[in-house]
């Protein structure tokens, strides 16, 4: 099956009634704000996306998508590619009072005036959540390998601990 690009949009209850299966790209210069998390996006988003609906008749959108980026290593500050993949799960949040009745298995999706949700901004924002906190290599490819600790802890002084008094009191 070719890889096509997505739509920007789509309508997730109109979708879920044709049971549409999508299997295509975000282009990388689209993910404009995971760029901006990261040094560059080196290749496009792999994306599949599958819209259906449960046994509540809620419309759902489940995913996948791995990317490609080029991260700073924190310990060596050496530039390294980074190949991840996320997995999410989407109800289109129709009406925003229903937002602490909505169900867990899924996160809400905003919709726009039209009924629909912007895919991109969806799976652009599962890519970010899922970058690493401190970005580094594996140790063995780190140049700055070894023993990182600089200095040495000072022991801290003993104190007597102040609710050792309690002990002493009777009932």
């Amino acid at each position: 099956m070719q890889k096509v690009k997505l739509p920007l949009t789509v309508d997730p209850v109109r979708a879920a009634q044709k049971k549409l299966d999508y299997d295509g790209i975000i282009k990388a210069e689209l993910l404009e704000r995971l760029a901006e998390s990261t040094q560059s996006v080196t290749r496009d988003a792999n994306v599949t996306l599958s819209f259906d609906f449960d046994q509540r008749h809620l419309a759902f959108m489940r995913g996948r998508a791995d990317v490609e980026v080029e991260l700073t290593c924190q310990r060596c500050q050496e530039e390294f590619k980074h190949e991840y993949r996320v997995e999410f799960c989407y109800s289109p949040l129709l009406k925003p009072e229903e937002a602490d009745d909505f169900p867990e298995a899924y996160e809400p999706a905003d919709v726009d005036e039209n009924g629909e949700i912007n895919l991109i901004q969806i799976v652009e924002d599962e890519l970010i959540l899922e970058l690493p906190q401190v970005a580094m290599h594996d140790e063995a490819d780190c140049k700055a390998s070894g023993n990182m600790t600089f200095g040495e802890i000072p022991v801290a002084d003993e104190r007597p601990n102040p609710f050792a008094v309690l002990k002493n009191l009777s009932k």
